[in-house]
C-alpha cells in the first residue's frame, strides 16, 4: 500500500517543527539570555576605564560566581523538561508542582552561598593573581554570592514558564534585572552627584540588588497563577517528583558544572599564569563571545522546548524535525558572528579599552584571540542545539559523562600542558577551546542520533 499524507499521526503533524513557531518561542529567550550576559557585560565595560586590573577582577570575579552557581542551576533547567513534557501531556497542574522544586532547589542554594562567602579569601589566595586583583575580586564575590538563590530562582521560574511556551515574562524579569543593574552601576561604580565611588565592588552591589528585585518580581506572578495555564491549580507536592528532579537535574547541573569548572581552570590557572593582560584580553574576547552565542542559545533553548512538547504528547517523530530546524537557524546565526570576529576583531573590542598605554597590549591579544574564536562558533552551535534537545529528554547523565571525559581527560590536560610546560601562549590556548567544542559538538550529535532519547520516560506518564 502506498503511504498518504492521512497516515501521518495527528500528534506529529500537531508538533511538526515550523520557523515561525520556533522564533515566536525563541526571541523572547533571547533577549532573557541576552540581558543576564549584559549584566556582566555592563558591570566589564563601566569599570574598563579605572584599568586592566579593575577588568580582570571584575570580569574574572563575574566567572567564578558563574561556576559556583551552575550546579544548582543546571539542575533547575531541568524544570523545563518536566514542565514542557507534562504541558503537552495537558498536566498543568503537575507542571506547576515542578516551578515549586525548582524554588527548592533555590532556597538550597541561598544556603550555600552565604555559606561559601567565608571562604573566599582563603580560595582565592590558593591561585596566581597579582595582589590587588585578588583583593578587588574577593569584594565582587562576597557581594555577589549575596544574591545566589535569587539568580537560581529566576532561572527555576524561567524554565517553568518556558517548559509551557510563556517565554515572555521571564524575558520582563530578565529585562527589569538589566535595567537595574545599569542603573545601579552608573550610580555606585563612578560616584555621580556626590555619592561614594564603590569601584568593582559598587558593580557587584548593583548586580545583587537588580538580581533580587527581579526575582521578587517573578516570584511574585508565579504564586499568583500569572501566565500559567490553569492559573494556581492546587496540587500536592511530592517528594517522589522532588528526587526526581534531583535524579534528573543532578546530571544537569553537574554537567555544566563540571565544564564550568574545567573552564574556569583555564582561566584562572593556564591564561591567568600568562599575566594580566592576557587575563584581561581574554575576559573581553570571552564577554563578546558570550553575548554573541545568547541568540543561539534561546533558539536552542526554544527547540528544546518544543522537543519537550511533542514528547510528552508521544509525537516522537516528530523530534528530529524539530532538532534540524533549530540546528540550521544556530548554526546559521554562528556563522555570522564567526565572520565578524575576522573581519572586525578591533571595532569589536574598541569599548573595552582604557586609552592607556597597557590597552595598547590588551588590543593586540585581543585580537588575535577573536580572531582565533570564530573557530569554534559553529561547533558551539551544534553543542547547544543536542544539548538542548538530549535535556529536553531527560537524557542528562549522557552528556555529564562526555562532557567529563572530553573537559577533564582531554581538554584540562592538554591545554596545560600545551601552555604552562611548552610556553604555547594565548594563541595555543585559544585553539584548545576551538578543539573541545568540536569534539564536544560531534559526540553529542552522535548520541541523539543514535535514539536512547525515545526509550526514556521522563515524568512517568508514558504508557507502556
Amino acid at each position: 500500500m502506498v503511504a498518504t499524507p492521512s497516515a501521518v499521526p495527528p500528534a506529529a503533524t500537531l508538533h511538526r517543527a515550523s520557523l515561525a513557531r520556533l522564533l515566536a518561542l525563541a526571541w523572547p529567550i533571547v533577549i532573557s539570555r541576552s540581558s543576564q550576559v549584559v549584566v556582566g557585560l555592563c558591570d566589564a565595560l563601566m569599570v574598563a576605564p579605572l584599568g586592566a586590573v579593575a577588568l580582570a577582577a571584575t570580569t574574572t570575579g563575574a566567572l567564578n560566581v558563574m561556576t559556583l552557581l551552575i550546579l544548582p542551576m543546571g539542575v533547575v533547567f531541568i524544570v523545563s523538561s518536566f514542565s514542557s513534557q507534562l504541558f503537552g501531556a495537558q498536566d498543568f497542574a503537575g507542571a506547576r508542582r515542578y516551578g515549586f522544586y525548582g524554588l527548592a532547589v533555590a532556597l538550597l542554594a541561598q544556603v550555600l552561598s552565604v555559606a561559601a562567602i567565608a571562604a573566599v579569601p582563603v580560595a582565592l589566595a590558593q591561585l596566581d593573581y597579582d595582589p590587588e586583583v585578588r583583593a578587588l575580586m574577593t569584594d565582587y564575590l562576597q557581594v555577589r554570592l549575596l544574591s545566589g538563590g535569587a539568580a537560581i530562582g529566576i532561572e527555576a521560574l524561567g524554565s517553568y514558564y518556558g517548559g509551557l511556551g510563556q517565554t515572555r515574562l521571564p524575558m520582563a524579569a530578565n529585562v527589569l534585572a538589566m535595567a537595574l543593574n545599569v542603573v545601579g552601576n552608573w550610580l555606585l561604580i563612578g560616584g555621580p552627584m556626590g555619592l561614594p565611588a564603590l569601584g568593582v565592588k559598587g558593580a557587584a552591589i548593583a548586580s545583587a540588588l537588580a538580581t533580587g528585585i527581579a526575582f521578587a518580581a517573578l516570584l511574585g506572578c508565579f504564586l499568583a497563577g500569572v501566565g500559567a495555564p490553569g492559573g494556581r491549580a492546587p496540587s500536592k507536592l511530592l517528594l517522589s517528583e522532588l528526587l526526581r528532579v534531583f535524579r534528573f537535574g543532578g546530571p544537569s547541573g553537574f554537567n555544566w558544572f563540571f565544564e564550568m569548572a574545567a573552564f574556569s581552570f583555564f582561566i584562572n590557572v593556564v591564561v591567568a599564569g600568562l599575566g594580566t593582560t592576557s587575563l584581561a584580553a581574554m575576559m573581553a574576547v570571552m564577554q563578546i563571545n558570550q553575548v554573541s552565542f545568547m541568540p543561539a542559545f534561546g533558539v536552542a533553548s526554544a527547540g528544546s522546548i518544543l522537543v519537550g512538547q511533542a514528547i510528552g504528547a508521544r509525537a516522537l517523530d516528530a523530534v528530529p524535525a524539530t532538532v534540524r530546524l533549530t540546528l540550521l537557524v544556530t548554526a546559521g546565526w554562528q556563522g555570522l558572528v564567526g565572520l565578524s570576529y575576522l573581519a572586525v576583531p578591533a571595532l569589536l573590542l574598541t569599548p573595552f579599552l582604557d586609552g592607556s598605554q597597557a590597552s595598547e597590549g590588551l588590543l593586540r591579544i585581543g585580537v588575535r584571540m577573536l580572531m582565533l574564536s570564530a573557530g569554534w562558533q559553529l561547533f558551539d552551535a551544534t553543542a547547544a542545539t543536542f544539548a538542548e534537545a538530549l535535556r529536553a529528554a531527560g537524557d542528562t547523565a549522557f552528556t555529564l559523562w562526555a562532557r567529563i571525559a572530553i573537559a577533564w581527560l582531554v581538554f584540562v590536560p592538554g591545554v596545560l600542558v600545551t601552555v604552562r610546560v611548552f610556553g604555547g601562549g594565548d594563541l595555543a590556548a585559544v585553539a584548545w577551546v576551538v578543539g573541545y567544542l568540536g569534539l564536544l559538538a560531534g559526540t553529542l550529535a552522535l548520541r541523539f542520533r543514535n535514539g536512547a532519547w525515545r526509550r526514556l520516560d521522563l515524568t512517568r506518564t508514558q504508557p507502556n
